[in-house]
């Protein structure tokens, strides 16, 4: 076995969550640095063009979904058929996985770049806030199938125990993008004693740099599965035909995990259409703290991946025990770290908002953002600790029923009674997100300790 390789049905439950939890953080870090990099740069543009590309985010999301179903399918499948030695399958699955979530990024991609335009102007009739828009928009959508397999490249890796080359590629990647950023944005580049003339794209040239670096990761990933350099290695043979049986359970078992991201996206895509009722201000500054708490969130989605990778493996290897004090290990870290992180952004708020934009109102709007949602992350964090149950097992049930339950029965109703009929101002609003997330942890915790998860294989 390669020394990239680490077994994670034997030795130290906190010792393996971090071996694949930590470099998978940094991964993701890497990732999100550029992202809010990005920000930065299109913060020098205009607070139009923040919330054009916080529209477009939006949108985005709801073709995520296609990602969400068939990516937590691998995760299971994957991991599971690792941690059952089955290597054979293993490398099938990874190669199903690519070709078939490619064609139906490839399908995505296509229609979304058709109703693109009229889904941007159902939000906004500002012509700048628009522009910005579907200049970052339609490139985005035309490379989806590059980046969503650059997802799966880097999953499939971290799925049979190799956390270091995916924090490689993604910390290349993300450094590629850093770069790229400034030179595709601005007309010229000022660093000090000299000045590098840039190619001046605007909105479109950050949405350039993004889809360049994906493709460079998803290379990278490629090549190393491809040539055998982690423990799995693909063929290009079996990326030439479909497998019906492996893509069938790439659909269904992600199927509810999926629905719930689509549910929950929709009630995003109706949240932000409320959102717009406060004005360009205070978009541009929702549309920072996003970005400031994706930052946030990466611990929680490196300790997310990398226990369900563990706890899959485990349950592959049927050792519930194990899988069990896994599952309270990622609760404990992520509630652990969102506390430090909620310190920082109480204290740091408004030093860090000054960062992307320099307006005093975006400021101190995304500085009162910060103090109300912020600490919904200690919620989120552990109903991710409890999830991984659900995602490593395949039983993703649960999911769906806490989103349609905290969208639906929570957020969107109180957000329209705050906005509409009490008026409250956008405060009634953080109260609904708040409120929303506290739900969502309730039922899975409930589902959790219901415990027909531990039954669940695939």
């Amino acid at each position: 076995m390669k020394d990239t390789m680490r077994d994670l049905t034997e030795g130290s439950v906190y010792g393996n969550l971090l071996y694949m939890a930590l470099p998978t953080m940094f991964g993701f870090f890497a990732q999100t640095l550029f992202s809010i990099v990005d920000m930065i740069y299109i913060g020098r543009i205009s607070a139009e063009a923040i919330a054009g590309v916080t529209a477009f985010g939006t949108i985005f999301a709801i073709v995520y979904v296609f990602n969400d179903i068939i990516g937590t399918s691998s995760i299971s499948l994957i991991s599971q058929s690792f941690g059952e030695k089955n290597y054979v399958k293993t490398s099938k699955v990874i190669e199903q996985t690519i070709v078939f979530k490619g064609l139906i990024a490839l399908l995505a991609g296509l229609v979304m770049m058709i109703i693109l335009k009229p889904l941007i102007f159902f939000y906004t009739d500002d012509p700048a806030t628009r522009t910005a828009a579907l200049d970052y928009g339609y490139i985005r959508f035309f490379f989806l199938p590059i980046m969503f397999s650059s997802y799966t490249v880097n999953t499939a890796m971290r799925c049979v125990g190799d956390s270091k080359n995916p924090l490689r590629i993604m910390v290349i990647s993300a450094l590629l993008n850093i770069v790229l950023d400034p030179l595709f944005m601005f007309d010229s580049i000022n660093l000090g004693l000299v000045e590098i003339p840039g190619l001046g794209m605007g909105v479109f040239g950050a949405g350039l740099a993004t889809v360049i670096s994906s493709t460079f990761a998803f290379l990278m990933a490629f090549y190393i599965l491809l040539s055998g350099r982690t423990f799995i290695k693909i063929k290009l043979k079996g990326l030439l035909r479909l497998d019906k049986d492996i893509d069938r359970k790439l659909i269904t078992i992600g199927l509810p995990s999926g629905a719930e991201g689509l549910n929950r996206n929709l009630a995003n895509f109706v949240l932000f259409k409320i959102i717009f009722h406060y004005g360009t201000v205070f978009i541009a500054a929702y549309g920072i703290v996003m970005r400031i708490m994706e930052l946030g969130f990466m611990p929680l989605f490196g300790l997310n991946m990398g226990g369900s990778t563990v706890i899959g493996q485990n349950i592959g290897a049927k050792k519930m025990k194990r899988v069990v004090k896994s599952i309270h290990a990622t609760v404990n870290l992520g509630v652990a770290i969102m506390v430090l992180v909620n310190i920082i952004t109480f204290f740091g708020g408004s030093q860090l908002m000054a960062i992307f934009n320099k307006d005093a109102q975006v400021i101190e709007i995304g500085t009162t953002i910060l103090k109300y949602i912020v600490p919904t992350m200690i919620f989120i964090a552990a109903m991710f600790g409890f999830g991984t149950a659900f995602s490593g097992s395949g039983y993703n049930k649960p999911f769906l029923i806490s989103s349609v339950i905290s969208r639906w029965g929570v957020l969107i109703p109180v957000s329209l009674i705050t906005t509409y009929v009490l008026k409250t101002g956008y405060l009634g609003l953080l109260l609904a997100y708040i409120l929303s997330e506290m739900t969502s942890l309730v039922i899975i915790y409930y589902h959790y300790r219901k415990g027909q998860w531990k039954h669940h294989t695939v």
